[in-house]
């Protein structure tokens, strides 16, 4: 991780550590401590401290008082709880965002899908989930619903840490194909078969979570 710059350090100390935890560069059981983090991260220890209440909050730190703080482990019943709120908030943005996006928009969402094809064809885990992330945001964006966009980016890094596991695996829990649909009936402004189509991706992530229960469990 590189040093944050002094500014909104809360925020960007939150993030880091967040997207560290996302990626695996700090692994799930591995225990975290405010100042080891805050001198690599250039920062006091508040704001990290800070950053560590609001990751327990959100699923990815655990913590015993008096004890230690650690990374959770990827828990599939967690995925699968947070898969269903937030895919039920993609059905809600989308419905929403349709009919208010531009050519242009849809030309964004195009010019995503195409990253992201061709980084899931490279293996390329961190361009394939950013892509990912360009192509939904256009919509979430489009929406303008605050509250959706914030409940979508406190339970989306949970997500991420399965996809990511599946990624290593050699799959992929997502598809170019149900893109470019659901890209196409945004051109369209068919809101019904987009939101149907928003569905169907999200809840491809359930039955990974299911999978990898099942797996776990083996």
């Amino acid at each position: 991780m590189e040093a944050v710059p002094r500014t909104l350090l809360r925020d960007r100390a939150h993030a880091a550590i967040r997207d560290a935890i996302v990626t695996g560069a700090i692994e799930p059981g591995a225990v975290v401590r405010d100042a080891d983090l805050a001198e690599r991260l250039g920062l006091s220890r508040a704001p990290v401290r800070e950053a560590f209440a609001r990751l327990v909050d959100e699923g990815l730190l655990e913590t015993k008082p008096q004890s230690h703080t650690r990374v959770t482990p990827v828990v599939a019943s967690d995925v699968r709880d947070a898969a269903a709120v937030v895919g039920a908030l993609h059905e809600l943005v989308t419905r929403v965002a349709v009919p208010r996006l531009s050519p242009g928009d849809v030309e964004a969402m195009r010019t995503a899908n195409e990253r992201f094809a061709a980084a899931v064809a490279a293996g390329d885990v961190d361009a394939a989930l950013d892509a990912d992330d360009a192509l939904h945001d256009v919509l979430v964006r489009a929406a303008a619903n605050r509250a959706a966009a914030a409940t979508i980016a406190r339970y989306t890094p949970l997500i991420r840490r399965l996809e990511r596991r599946r990624f290593g695996e050699g799959g992929t829990c997502r598809s170019a194909g149900l893109h470019g649909r659901l890209i196409d009936a945004c051109a369209d402004g068919d809101g019904d078969e987009a939101v149907r189509i928003t569905a169907e991706i999200w809840h491809t992530l359930a039955d990974l979570a299911d999978e990898t229960d099942a797996a776990d469990t083996d």
